[in-house]
This record gives structure tokens, sequence and C-alpha cells, in this order.
């Protein structure tokens, strides 16, 4: 595993907190002067070109567009009148963010109550239960998923920020809300088959094997199952989250999926999985996944930090460098700090190394560095949503330890943070 003396030490800075909080409020700034909305590295679907010209409207020239739009680092979005979106997903970040803020007197309950607000308005239409989905159309292999369709997914994380709002706040249509996406995904996207059974993604009729949806939906239901003792939540999310340990691998990682066609291991995903494993042992109140998440762990640490704060997207190379996995290794190494109390250090190098190479002045990060050139769109829900929950999970776990154990990140990026 990478011991903290292995990283690249932070530069001392009494500066650290102030800077990092500057940086936090030129995020939001940003983020609310856009109101929230943005573009995203999916949704090239969302053009009008394809109602315009629709012999372009198939599998092949959606997929095409979408990958092109993706790794272009010219934004060509405007050209193509592909408008920016509130994301349900990205709200949900927001508003994770704004409550962990509030609980560090920096932030109002208007703005959380608004947050609320527009979740409620952005459910996915034409269903009785609480459920949402991506601001657009997106292309699997094989079909189109609607703008809007509900998935697991973005869901799951909309349920577990308004069941926040609740805890911290009483709010009971938050945990109304929270709990009928629970009901969804129970009744919905749970399914058996025999022996196999497996929760639906990316749309309801999938019966693939997504071990971070697996975790994600088992996650949600065991915190379903906190608030109501109610086996029926408990049984299957126990039932998939034991499927999905047991397939991790001899070295202890876990592939995205189990088909062919899902066999790489990625950072984001892997970080999903690790939180998420920790939620269903905190909420199942078991001990029972403990060697699962140690060495699962230990397989994340040792293999997608670079010394000096880098981070990877694939376990075995280091390019694409991604803002999406820059902020999910920070959320990850704090949620599961009590595991190596380095975890802090690495996550300062972490956010010290996107502050230095993906921070732009006017007040966003940027998408990716490749090894010849950097994509410099920024991305509301993917970059901008991940790295503002980032950065205040920091703040918040910095603050807890006292200034003076973690002191010392980020003298030499004060003017860069600044402008």
């Amino acid at each position: 595993m990478l011991k903290a003396n292995q990283i690249q030490s932070p530069t001392s800075s009494a500066r650290m907190e102030a800077d990092l909080e500057i940086t936090i409020e030129k995020l939001i700034a940003y983020c609310r002067a856009n109101d929230w909305a943005g573009y995203d590295p999916y949704d090239s679907l969302n053009s009008p070109i394809f109602r315009v010209l629709p012999f372009l409207d198939h599998r092949i020239p959606r997929l095409v567009l979408t990958q092109g739009l993706k790794r272009s680092p010219v934004n060509f979005r405007q050209l193509l009148r592909i408008p920016k979106t509130q994301n349900p997903k990205g709200i949900a970040l927001f508003l994770s963010s704004l409550l962990i803020l509030e609980r560090l007197n920096a932030t109002g309950r208007t703005e959380i109550d608004s947050m609320v607000d527009r979740l409620q308005d952005l459910r996915s239409p034409g269903t009785d239960y609480w459920c949402w989905g991506y601001s657009f159309p997106w292309q699997t292999r094989t079909i189109v998923v609607p703008s809007g369709a509900p998935n697991l997914v973005c869901t799951s994380f909309v349920a577990n920020a308004l069941l926040d709002v609740f805890d911290q706040s009483g709010k009971s249509r938050c945990r109304e809300m929270g709990l009928g996406a629970a009901e969804y995904v129970l009744n919905e996207l749970y399914w058996t088959e025999g022996n196999t059974a497996g929760f639906s993604y990316p749309v309801p009729s999938a019966r693939g094997q997504v071990h971070n949806a697996n975790f994600l939906a088992a996650a949600l239901l065991c915190r379903a199952y906190a608030y109501t003792s109610e086996e029926r939540f408990l049984v299957p999310a126990l039932r998939m989250a034991r499927y999905s340990a047991a397939k991790q691998q001899p070295d202890r990682s876990w592939f995205y999926g189990e088909t062919e066609s899902q066999r790489w291991i990625d950072n984001f995903h892997t970080g999903y999985n690790l939180c998420a494993l920790q939620a269903i042992s905190r909420y199942a109140e078991t001990t029972e996944f403990d060697r699962v998440l140690r060495s699962g762990f230990q397989f994340y640490r040792d293999h997608f930090f670079e010394k000096d704060g880098a981070v990877r997207y694939f376990h075995d190379k280091k390019y694409p460098i991604d803002t999406h996995c820059l902020a999910q290794s920070i959320i990850t190494l704090v949620a599961l700090q009590e595991i190596d109390r380095s975890n802090l250090h690495l996550a300062q190098s972490v956010l010290q190394w996107a502050l230095t190479h993906m921070w732009d002045v006017r007040g966003f990060f940027h998408y990716r560095a490749l090894r010849a050139c950097k994509i410099r769109t920024p991305y509301m829900r993917w970059s901008e949503a991940w790295m503002l929950l980032a950065m205040v999970t920091l703040l918040d776990a910095l603050r807890s330890e006292g200034k003076k154990e973690f002191d010392g990140q980020f003298e030499g990026i004060a003017q860069r943070v600044h402008g």
C-alpha cells in the first residue's frame, strides 16, 4: 500500500484552509451564475441536429458524435446548439455539498430548500415512483435511453442527498422522496431468475451484473431498512452485496461488470464500490464486509495514485487524468480514513494536484488531462459538482482533525486560486 512517506509532501502553508475556502466560494459562484446548469460529457444527443438531419439519428452516428465530443479538446456544443441543462445527479451532488457547508456555518437553508424543490421538479415523468434520470438521451451499445428516463445510479445519489436533508433538518418530504426512491429500486429494478438476482442498470429491462450499481442499490436499501426496520429492504440488499463482494478478483479489484465487454477496472466506480460497502456495513450494522472493504481499499491505494497526487482513471495506466476521478479519490480517502491514517495526507496531495493542474481561474475545473493535451471544457455534473463535494468533504474532515495535525498544503497555488 502507498504510504504517506512515499507521497510527494505537500508544501507547508498556513493559508491552506483559507485557500480551500476561497476555491469553494469561487466554484459555487461559477455554478450559481450558470443556475447550476451546464454541459455534460454525454449530452451530444441533446443537439437538434438529429431532428434537422434525421438520417443521422441512428446508432452509429449517435455513438460517434457522443465519443467525438467527449474526447475533443475543442467544445463544439454551441455550434451544435446543445443547451446547458440541470442534471438531477448534479443537483443532488450540489445539495450534498451545501448540506456539509451548512454544518460548517458556510451557507444558508434557503438554497438547500431550493435544491430540494429542483429535484422535486426534475423527477422522471410518467411514473408514480420518486426516481430520476439524466438530462439528456444517451446511446448504449444497443438502445437509446430517453432524456429523464429513470436509472439506478442517478436515483441512488438523489435519494441519498434527500435523506441527508431529512437527517439534518427533519424535513419530512425529503424522507418521503428518499424512501420512495428505495421503493422504486426494490419494486422496479430488483430481479430474480432462478438462483440469480440483480439490480437492473442502465435501464429496467437490463439484466446484467454491474457491480457499482449493485452496491449503490444495496446501500440505499440498507439505509431504507435503517429508517423502517423492514426486512423486505434488507434481504435483497445483502443478497446483492454478497454477490458483488464475492466477485472481487484475486488481486482484490472489481471489474466494472460481469460481461466480456465490461472487463475494465477504473477509479471512480471502484470508489463507488468502497463507499457503498462502508454504507452497507453502517446501515445494516454488520461487519460481514470488513475484509472485502479493507482488501479492496488496499488495491485502490496501490493502483490509482501517483506520488505527486495525480490519480489514474484506469488501474494500469496514468492517462487520462479525469477530474471526476480526482474528486472521487478525495471522497473515498476521507470516507475510509479509519483504515489508513495517511488518507487525509494523500487526499490533500490529490487536491493540490487538481488545483495546480485542473483549476481554471475563471472559477471551474477542466475535464481531463491527456498525455499530449488537456480538455478544458467545464462539465457541470461530471467535474464541477463532484469537485465541489470533494472539496467540502475534505474541508469538513480537516476541520474535524484540527489545523495543526494537517498543516500545510497549498503554498504556491494561492496565486492560481485567487486568479
